[in-house]
């Protein structure tokens, strides 16, 4: 999806107001944002450049964006726990996502890892258990990135767990309770010096992983655990946050070697 130029039908729309509240909309040809604050027809906002400001039908002042995949992903609709943007981003780090990768993602819940990876240039193959968790994946990749996107995504509800069909595959991502269970069979659909990748909540399940890693052809594991702090910035007022995101998963990547 072209995120250049002026604001188009179709395409998802950040509105803030003054009091940084954000709201996440689809703009529509005769549409209208409704909130306690007013309405604001969506056809002011068609056709013009973002950053504007807009007022609604009872003054409050709003600034239309489109959103980042931050933005998107904290706001998008959730079938279940999403990947939050601080471990995106290192997941395409550690999984070294690079464009044209044919990547294996089982564990689809709401698409935000799907929509990241997705948006660095990779082919995703991904297995998703349950039916309706699929379908919003799907939605959500499709609303942030396309038709572009999806033609990228296919999707299919397979239990990982029972195999994978496919073979020479540069990455396998997981986001699932029993990640080990996937090892035997990365090991013959990973083309040699693939990466597998497994987001866990549990250093239970990272301790399982690894003692399936040593007893396999994967090599080189390592886990890590991102934390994010901000910092207040105001003037010479200068101090961090009183509230940080701590713990949400561990990143666990292992690369398939020889015998």
């Amino acid at each position: 999806m072209n995120r250049s130029g002026d604001l188009r039908a179709g395409e998802p729309v950040l509105l803030i107001d003054r009091k940084r509240r954000r709201y996440l909309i689809d703009l529509v040809e005769g549409g209208e944002f409704h909130s306690h604050s007013g309405v604001l027809p969506h056809d002011e906002l068609i056709g013009n450049a973002e950053g504007e400001t807009y007022r609604s039908s009872r003054g409050m002042v709003f600034i239309a964006i489109r959103p980042t995949i931050t933005d998107y992903v904290l706001k998008m609709p959730r079938g279940a726990q999403v990947v939050y943007p601080k471990d995106i981003g290192p997941i395409l780090i550690q999984a070294d996502i690079f464009p044209g990768a044919r990547v294996l993602e089982s564990g689809l819940g709401s698409g935000a890892l799907s929509t990241g990876m997705l948006r660095a240039g990779a082919q995703i193959t991904g297995y998703e258990l349950r039916d309706d968790f699929e379908a919003t994946a799907r939605e959500n990749v499709g609303r942030f990135l396309g038709p572009e996107g999806l033609a990228n995504y296919a999707t299919q509800v397979r239990d990982v767990y029972e195999g994978i069909e496919e073979r020479d595959l540069d990455r396998i991502v997981l986001d699932l309770p029993e990640p080990w269970q996937v090892v035997p069979h990365a090991e013959q659909a990973l083309r040699r010096g693939g990466i597998l990748l497994a987001y866990s909540p549990s250093i239970i399940q990272v301790s399982q992983l690894h003692e399936a890693f040593e007893e396999s052809r994967f090599g080189m594991a390592e886990t890590i655990e991102v934390m994010h702090r901000g910092w207040h910035v105001q003037g010479a007022a200068v101090r961090p946050d009183h509230r940080m995101v701590g713990h949400t998963g561990f990143l666990t990547n292992a690369r398939l070697l020889a015998e």
